[in-house]
């Protein structure tokens, strides 16, 4: 009996951690939709900055898991965008970190976000001796990232977008229509909104280009 009783509270304490990291996570999954696609570009410093503190806070609370890590990174990494210039290298070199570390815990954690999020600094940033940029690691990490997740939105996306800047506009094009056809995702409305917006953009870029 005492066993069935602690039992049942073990399981229920593991539960309600469970509800708590997946509350929190989604929690910082809509305050970067937020910021990213909703708030006054110049406001978006202040607030990703702000947020990566909450980040940070999930990564001290779960040392163990890679989600928090790949979250601080993607925060990071835009806060880095909304800074800009020089002052941004140290911001993507501390987000490059906090990939790789999530991914010597799990490469697959959220269908392959590592992936697709340090390919996406490596085509961006300056190369050596500015910062690390580096094409073919860019390349190698985001067709990783579609092996992992092939019908992803932002894995589609981001390698589409690599396609666009290497001028391989007939694959780009494939990549952003791939992308504009992934299903939408549980509570991540305005994410999949803004991200469709900046697909059809760059869709109507490519399309110039093959004419």
């Amino acid at each position: 009996m005492v066993c069935g009783v602690f039992c049942l509270w073990m399981g229920t304490n593991a539960m309600a951690a469970s509800t708590g990291f997946d509350e929190q996570l989604l929690s910082l999954q809509k305050q970067w939709a937020h910021i990213n696609y909703e708030t006054p570009a110049k406001e978006r410093e202040k607030a990703f900055e702000k947020l990566a503190v909450e980040a940070e806070r999930m990564v001290q609370a779960y040392p163990d898991r890679p989600e928090p890590l790949i979250w601080k990174g993607i925060i990071v990494s835009t806060w880095a965008g909304a800074r800009g210039g020089l002052g941004a290298l140290s911001l993507v070199k501390e987000a490059k970190a906090l990939f790789e570390h999530s991914m010597e815990m799990d490469p697959a954690a959220l269908s392959g976000s590592a992936y697709t999020s340090l390919g996406s600094l490596y085509y961006q940033v300056p190369g050596w001796p500015i910062a690390f940029g580096d094409d073919k690691k860019a390349q190698k990490l985001l067709e990783q990232a579609v092996k992992i997740n092939p019908d992803g939105i932002d894995s589609n996306y981001f390698y589409a977008d690599y396609l666009m800047e290497e001028g391989d506009y007939a694959q780009a094009k494939v990549y952003f229509e791939k992308a504009m056809q992934a299903a939408p995702r549980a509570n991540r409305m305005v994410a999949d909104e803004g991200r469709r917006h900046e697909i059809m953009a760059k869709l109507e870029k490519v399309e110039k280009k093959l004419r």
